[in-house]
């Protein structure tokens, strides 16, 4: 199992309060959310009328998949053209079999 998660901090030009801000956010949110069936959200400056961090995360079997999902969704997001990457920072992490092989994990039932 493979997560991808983030963090991307946005710039909105456009806005001139924290309606406009939520407003074009709600946009860009649910957007991505259909296109990329990924979890999104508001995780940053909230009372910040023009900057916004978003918070993503998604789970694949691939690693080479969930990163150029990753980078389908920061082009989707700038291609949207309501808000500006400023900045991104992204973690892919990944989870093995191997780690069950060790014990690591424990099961539900196993003292049954």
């Amino acid at each position: 199992m493979v997560i991808g998660s983030g963090i991307i901090e946005l710039w909105i030009a456009e806005s001139h309060s924290l309606k406009d801000k939520r407003a074009v956010l709600r946009r860009l949110l649910k957007r991505a959310q259909n296109e990329f069936n990924v979890t999104i959200a508001e995780v940053g400056d909230n009372d910040h009328w023009r900057r916004a961090k978003v918070g993503f995360a998604m789970v694949g079997n691939d690693q080479r998949y969930i990163n150029g999902k990753i980078d389908h969704l920061l082009n989707f997001i700038e291609q949207q053209q309501l808000a500006e990457v400023i900045n991104t920072r992204i973690e892919i992490a990944g989870f093995s079999e191997v780690m069950d092989s060790i014990g690591l994990t424990t099961e539900k039932y196993d003292d049954l």
